[in-house]
């Protein structure tokens, strides 16, 4: 039994070593601008694959005061927004709808491509798209990643929202493995 869970532990582990896909939830919400935009919501997904090197992004929002000027994804030194530059396109996502209140977004970004990153964090990452693709995974597996709606009403960002990691369903299967071979384990233990 214990080579059997040993091995299968093993096998997960390796399968989730050589994973590609980091997917990511958007929960946008009021950022508490100078003045409240309490209607405003939005929800969207962020999905990075570092063997085609690609960001896929997807967005629903909703009750805007204002019109959509720009929207883009920012990185912060800190687990606050508000507080970091541009990392991802400027001053807007291609094709984000602007001047609009609600909205539908998708869009793959080819991250080998140096026009995907701001120029501020492309210089300060090596000049390089591939030293920019690397340092924003780094911003978002370290959840210092986040999107911004800006609009006429919060020119700083009237919505927004970190980018927050989905586990991968073979992390949950093997906390679920692992979880029943302590149970088993316990189990043992007691009944000696």
């Amino acid at each position: 039994m214990k080579k059997l869970i040993l091995s299968t532990l093993l096998v997960g582990g390796l399968m989730s070593a050589q994973a590609s896909v980091f997917l990511y939830s958007v929960s946008f919400s009021d950022v508490g601008e100078a003045q409240a935009s309490p209607g405003a919501t939005g929800t969207g997904t962020v999905s990075y694959d570092n063997v085609s090197q690609s960001l896929t992004l997807s967005a629903n929002f909703s009750g805007l005061i204002g019109n959509v000027t720009q929207s883009h994804i920012h990185v912060s030194p800190t687990p606050f927004s508000g507080s970091g530059g541009i990392a991802v396109t400027s001053p807007s996502l291609p094709g984000f709808p602007t001047g609009a209140t609600s909205g539908t977004y998708g869009n793959t970004l080819n991250l080998t491509l140096t026009s995907s990153f701001n120029a501020t964090y492309l210089a300060n990452n090596g000049g390089t798209a591939a030293g920019a693709e690397s340092a924003f995974a780094a911003h978002m597996a370290a959840g210092r990643a986040y999107w911004n709606i800006h609009t006429s009403f919060g020119p700083g960002g009237e919505i927004r929202a970190f980018l927050t990691a989905v586990p991968e369903p073979s992390s949950l299967a093997l906390l679920g493995l692992g979880a029943a071979a302590i149970a088993v384990r316990s189990r043992k233990v007691v009944r000696k």
